[in-house]
C-alpha cells in the first residue's frame, strides 16, 4: 500500500509538477499578480482612501502565504532565499505590510510578475499550452521587462520626490514625468527639485534613456529570430542566418523577402 503525500509533497506538486492541476495553480499565481497590479494603477489614480490600507495588508497576506508555501516546498532553500526573486517578494510584501511605505513602494509589485514569468516552471506551462506564446515569446519578455523598468524608475522619483516636489504629488505625476524623460521629449513642466532629484534626473537621462531605448530596440527590432534547428534544436538564430551556429546545418528560415 502506497503512502499517502505528505504536505510538503503536495506543495511540491502544485509549484513544481507537471500536471492539469498544477498548472492551473500557477496561472492562477500570473492572474493574481495581474489583478493586484491593476488595483494599484486604480489605486493610484483614484488618490488616498480608507481602503487602500485593508486592501494593501490583504495582498500582502496572500503574498506571504505564497512566499511561505513556496520556501517549504523548495529543495534548496539556502538557494531559494539568497536569490534576486526573493529579495523582490520580500521588498514586495515589506512596501505592503509598513504603513508608512503603502504609497512609496507599491509599484515595486509589478517586478513579482517579471519574477513569474521567468519562471521556468511557468515557461514551460505557456510553451506547451499557448502556440501564440511559442510564437511571441521572446517580445513577451522583452515586453515585461520594459514596463517593469519603467514603472520602477517611476516608483524611484515618486519616493524621492513627492514630499519636496508641489509638481510631483501623485504616481500620474511621477509616471508622466518618466515617460517624457525616457522619449527625450521632455516638455519641462515638471522638473525634479534639490541636489537628489537633480542627481536623479542625470542617471535617468544618461542609464535610463539608454537601457529605455534598449528595450525597446529590442521588441521592435529584434536580433535572434525563433527558428528551430532540424538537426540540433537550437533554437535562437541571427535574422541573417544561413547555418545553424551550434552543428552548421543550413537554416531555410523565412523573412519578408523570402518567395
Amino acid at each position: 500500500m502506497s503512502k499517502a503525500p505528505g504536505f510538503r509533497e503536495k506543495l511540491q506538486a502544485l509549484y513544481f509538477g507537471n500536471d492539469a492541476r498544477a498548472r492551473r495553480f500557477r496561472y492562477g499565481l500570473i492572474i493574481f499578480d495581474v489583478v493586484t497590479i491593476g488595483v494599484f494603477l486604480l489605486s493610484a489614480v483614484a488618490g488616498a482612501h480608507w481602503w487602500m490600507i485593508p486592501l494593501d495588508l490583504a495582498i500582502a497576506f496572500v503574498l506571504l502565504l505564497d512566499f511561505s508555501a513556496r520556501l517549504y516546498a523548495e529543495q534548496d532553500r539556502r538557494q531559494h532565499l539568497l536569490s534576486i526573486s526573493t529579495a523582490a517578494d520580500l521588498v514586495v510584501i515589506g512596501s505592503l505590510l509598513l504603513p508608512f511605505f503603502v504609497e512609496n513602494l507599491a509599484f515595486l509589485r509589478i517586478a513579482r510578475a517579471l519574477r513569474l514569468l521567468r519562471s521556468y516552471h511557468l515557461l514551460r506551462d505557456l510553451r506547451r499550452d499557448s502556440p501564440w506564446f511559442r510564437r511571441n515569446e521572446d517580445i513577451i519578455q522583452r515586453t515585461v521587462n520594459l514596463l517593469v523598468f519603467i514603472f520602477i524608475i517611476t516608483s524611484v522619483v515618486y519616493v524621492t520626490q513627492h514630499v519636496v516636489n508641489p509638481q510631483i504629488s501623485s504616481y500620474v505625476d511621477a509616471l508622466y514625468f518618466t515617460i517624457t524623460t525616457l522619449t527625450t521629449t521632455g516638455f519641462g513642466d515638471i522638473t525634479l527639485r534639490g541636489p537628489l532629484g537633480r542627481l536623479l534626473a542625470v542617471v535617468i537621462m544618461f542609464v535610463g534613456v539608454g537601457l529605455f531605448l534598449r528595450l525597446l530596440q529590442a521588441i521592435f527590432r529584434p536580433d535572434k529570430v525563433r527558428y528551430e534547428c532540424p538537426d540540433c534544436g537550437l533554437m535562437a538564430h541571427d535574422a541573417d542566418a544561413v547555418h545553424c551556429k551550434h552543428c552548421g546545418r543550413v537554416l531555410h528560415i523565412r523573412d519578408e523577402g523570402a518567395v
